[in-house]
């Protein structure tokens, strides 16, 4: 065989490689090509799970109102009729008899508004209307904490897609590889330059190659299941068009920056001083009731009687009523209990925050330290990657000429495969990486303005 022929059929191979260009194409240009930002509106608008926390968020919204807290009055309309029918005795007493009546048939009808307001309740009514326009805030604070989370878990799949596909590519690039010294094996053979033992061990190489590749086409399938899923598409077994084919890894990101904005916008820690509010406010509520309360009751109405036996026969009112009741709570045995158990929570709630930011100081300096040292894996992976390429050209060449063996060959491919395998791996480490610091930071949404 001729060698030259063989060396450029194999630069043709390394040429299409996808350690080259490290990306993927070849799909139809018709159909829609998604970035991560679209992909993310997508999700965000059509998402299920999102589309009910605003829903959720919205019920807060319409409890948030005065006539809720118990600011304004309830006005009534009502209507009765009633009718008796009595068997009656009297005793008249200047003469002293006795009169019985049967079958006395007496009406009543009435017909009236009536307005009750709570003028005053000992700041009751007030702490409620505190604490709704609080639970208001609460909602939208957990929309903005299920909104940070779906973007985090859709960026991740995103770039899990990418990973997917790229690891794909390089099963496909091993596959050909191991078919090109299949081929030369079977020809050397053939001529009785290889032994059938070489032969044998390229075809078991192939097989190896070709069952990883069939493994990675499921992996990639998951993929975009769940990225068609996380957008809500109704066919989860679309296929998937991303404008992206390499991880872009971001190292300017500065611990003290993430600390700092961690602090001060931390969607968790927010909604851990809403608790401690909420807890606060139902502290002061139990305290209200140590305080005398005023209503105010009035009606405008009318009421007919019609009476069967009486002097008069009927009589109509039409009129106006009004009354205030004031009153004071002397003793309630719960009081004392229900005090102490408010203050203890208001003190976990504290508590509880306190805990958290501890918790994210951990998890923010865990992550940061394995996002640097991701970067610093992957920079040294690089420069393996150029010394197992060039390995791995040699190591052809001399097996060309006979003078290498398709074990040392097949070394040689292994380890540029598993560098390309490293730098894959401390890309998406990376970006994961980064994508659980922003989420922490508060700064998440900066993906959708890529």
């Amino acid at each position: 065989m001729d060698k030259k022929k063989l060396l450029i059929s194999l630069l043709a191979l390394c040429t299409c490689s996808p350690f080259l260009g490290r990306g993927f194409g070849g799909e139809a240009s018709a159909q829609e090509v998604y970035t991560l930002k679209s992909c993310l509106e997508k999700g965000l608008q059509n998402n299920y799970s999102l589309r009910i926390i605003h829903n959720e968020e919205q019920v807060s919204k319409n409890n948030a109102t005065p006539g809720n807290a118990g600011y304004l009055p309830t006005i009534d309309f009502s209507a009765g009729y009633k009718g008796t029918v009595d068997n009656t005795q009297t005793k008249v007493r200047e003469s002293g008899e006795t009169i019985k009546e049967n079958g006395v048939f007496d009406q009543t009808i009435n017909v009236g508004l009536n307005l009750n307001w709570t003028i005053f309740d000992g700041f009751n009514i007030s702490t409620t209307y505190k604490q709704l326009k609080e639970l208001e805030r609460q909602g939208e604070t957990n929309t903005r904490i299920a909104i940070e989370d779906f973007i985090a878990e859709l960026t991740s799949e995103y770039y899990n897609y990418i990973q997917q596909k790229i690891r794909l590519a390089n099963f496909r690039y091993a596959m050909s590889l191991s078919k090109e010294r299949l081929r030369i094996a079977e020809a050397s053979h053939l001529v009785g330059k290889f032994s059938g033992l070489d032969y044998q061990q390229a075809k078991v190489d192939f097989n190896a190659d070709s069952a990883q590749y069939i493994k990675q086409q499921e992996l990639l399938h998951s993929s975009r299941i769940q990225l068609n899923e996380l957008m809500a598409n109704n066919n989860v077994n679309q296929n998937i068009i991303i404008k992206d084919s390499t991880i872009d890894v971001h190292s300017d990101l500065k611990f003290e920056d993430l600390w700092n904005s961690t602090l001060s916008i931390n969607a968790s820690l927010l909604k851990a001083d809403q608790n401690t509010t909420l807890a606060q406010l139902d502290y002061k509520k139990i305290n209200s009731r140590n305080y005398p309360y005023l209503k105010l009751n009035t009606g405008y109405g009318y009421t007919f009687n019609k009476y069967d036996i009486n002097a008069n026969s009927r009589r109509g009112d039409l009129g106006f009523n009004a009354g205030i009741t004031v009153g004071f709570n002397i003793f309630d045995g719960n009081r004392r209990r229900e005090k102490r158990n408010a203050s203890l929570a208001f003190k976990n709630r504290r508590l509880e925050r306190q805990d958290l930011e501890l918790a994210l100081r951990s998890d923010l300096s865990n992550l940061w330290q394995a996002y640097r040292n991701n970067l610093q894996l992957l920079n040294l992976e690089r420069q393996n990657l150029i010394s197992a390429k060039d390995n791995h050209d040699i190591a052809m060449d001399r097996y060309i000429q006979g003078d290498l063996s398709g074990f040392e060959v097949r070394e040689a491919q292994k380890s540029l495969l598993d560098a390309e395998e490293r730098i894959l791996s401390a890309e998406y480490n990376t970006k994961l990486c980064e994508i659980s610091l922003l989420q922490i930071s508060g700064k998440i949404t900066k993906y959708l303005e890529q």
